[in-house]
């Protein structure tokens, strides 16, 4: 594949999950190279990348203890959105809040990301019980 098709496979294979850019690739796939378990060809202006044969034969040995990196794609509820609208909300705040505002706003996201682990954890992490 050319490093554009694996940008748009990863993205793809993941829902949207993952959105690597150029500048996640292309290091990524020189250091393959160096490492001799990819070949990068020049055909028509861009860098066709293959597997070579120890790159090939590394996939082999370490494929089951790998797992499927994509598993997690399209599992569950995508928090994206709402962790876009909470930065959203909170980069206002540190704008244009007063100082107690501003205050209050980061004890909010203390205490929201300590829920969050909570949950991890097995435990209620609703004050109220909820």
């Amino acid at each position: 594949m050319y490093g554009y098709q694996l940008m748009q496979t990863i993205a793809d294979r993941t829902n949207g999950g993952w959105r690597p850019s150029a500048g996640a690739i292309y290091p990524t796939l020189q250091q393959l190279e160096d490492e001799g378990l990819v070949h990068t060809t020049a055909e028509g202006g861009r860098k066709l990348v293959t597997l070579t044969a120890a790159g090939r034969e590394h996939v082999e040995g370490n494929a089951a203890s790998w797992g499927d990196p994509f598993a997690f794609a399209g599992a569950g509820v995508d928090l994206r959105g709402p962790l876009h609208d909470l930065h959203g909300a909170a980069r206002q705040v540190q704008m244009s809040g007063t100082p107690a505002q501003v205050a209050a706003a980061e004890k909010i996201l203390t205490e929201a990301r300590r829920a969050l682990y909570l949950i991890l954890a097995g435990e209620n992490a609703d004050p109220d019980g909820r």
